[in-house]
C-alpha cells in the first residue's frame, strides 16, 4: 500500500484535537466528548472518510484502555449489553449507505439532550432502582447503530450505564471492553462497503502517535477523580456533544 496521507495542515487542526478528545473519552473522563470526534473532522472530511479513518486509532485506543482497567469491569453487565450492541452494529451496516449522516446526528444529539434534561431537572433518589433491563437492551442497541454510523455511540450507553452508579473506574473498565469488541465488529462491514483506501488509512497512521497521548492523560485523571464529578463532567461532555450533533442535523 502507498504512504499517501492527507497533507492540508487545516484538516489536521481539526482531527488532532478530535483525536485527543476520543483518547480522553476511552479512559473514561469526558466520556461524552468522544462522539465530538466525527463531528469535527467532518468539518474538513466527509463523515464516511472521517469514521474510516479513525477505526485504526480506535483499535489501539480500545487495546490501551482494556490493558489499562483489564481489573476494573463489570462481566456481567458486559454480557447483558453486547449482543444488543452488536445487533445495533448489523442495522447500522444494512442501513449505512441509504441513511443520511444528518438524521443521524440529529437523533442522537436529540436523545443525548433528553437524558441530560431528565438527569438534571429529576435527579435519582438515593434509592431509586436502576433503569428496567428492556432500556438497557434498547440503548445499547442504539449505541452500536449510531457507534457504525458516526462513532457516536457513547450517549446512548452512558444514558443506561451511568444510573447504574458503578464507580469511575468500574465505568471506565466496563465501557472500554464493550466499545472494543464493538469497534472490532465493524472492521468487515467497514471493508465491505469500501469505507478503506490508501490515503485514508496512511492519514491513520499519522494520527495514531497522539492515540496513546489522550488515553494516557484521562486514564491519570479517571483514577484521581471524585465520583460525585466524574459523572458531573460525564454529563457535561455528553450535553455539548448533543448541542453540536443537533447543530449539525440543521438544513
Amino acid at each position: 500500500m502507498p504512504f499517501q496521507p492527507i497533507t492540508d495542515p487545516v484538516f489536521y487542526a481539526f482531527s488532532i484535537p478530535a483525536v485527543l478528545l476520543l483518547g480522553l473519552s476511552k479512559s473514561g473522563f469526558g466520556a461524552g466528548f468522544g462522539s465530538l470526534a466525527v463531528p469535527m473532522m467532518a468539518l474538513v472530511v466527509t463523515v464516511p472518510e472521517a469514521a474510516a479513518m479513525l477505526m485504526p486509532v480506535l483499535l489501539v485506543m480500545d487495546l490501551l484502555g482494556m490493558a489499562a482497567f483489564r481489573k476494573d469491569f463489570d462481566a456481567k453487565l458486559l454480557r447483558f449489553l453486547l449482543p444488543f450492541g452488536l445487533l445495533g452494529i448489523v442495522v447500522g451496516a444494512m442501513l449505512f449507505q441509504g441513511l443520511s449522516p444528518r438524521w443521524v446526528a440529529g437523533i442522537v444529539g436529540v436523545a443525548t439532550l433528553v437524558f441530560v434534561a431528565q438527569r438534571l431537572l429529576f435527579p435519582p433518589r438515593p434509592r431509586q432502582p436502576p433503569p428496567p433491563r428492556w432500556v438497557g437492551a434498547l440503548l445499547a442497541a442504539t449505541s452500536g447503530f449510531t457507534s457504525f454510523i458516526a462513532h457516536a455511540g457513547g450517549p446512548p450507553i452512558n444514558a443506561y450505564v451511568i444510573p447504574l452508579k458503578l464507580s469511575p473506574v468500574r465505568f471506565t473498565g466496563t465501557m472500554a471492553f464493550f466499545f472494543f469488541v464493538i469497534n472490532l465488529s465493524k472492521w468487515v462491514p467497514y471493508a465491505m462497503l469500501g469505507l478503506f483506501d490508501a490515503r485514508l488509512l496512511s492519514t491513520a497512521l499519522v494520527l495514531l502517535p497522539f492515540a496513546p497521548l489522550g488515553v494516557w492523560a484521562g486514564v491519570r485523571i479517571a483514577r484521581r477523580i471524585d465520583a460525585a464529578l466524574f459523572y458531573r463532567l460525564v454529563l457535561a461532555g455528553m450535553a455539548l456533544t448533543g448541542v453540536k450533533l443537533v447543530w449539525d442535523a440543521l438544513p
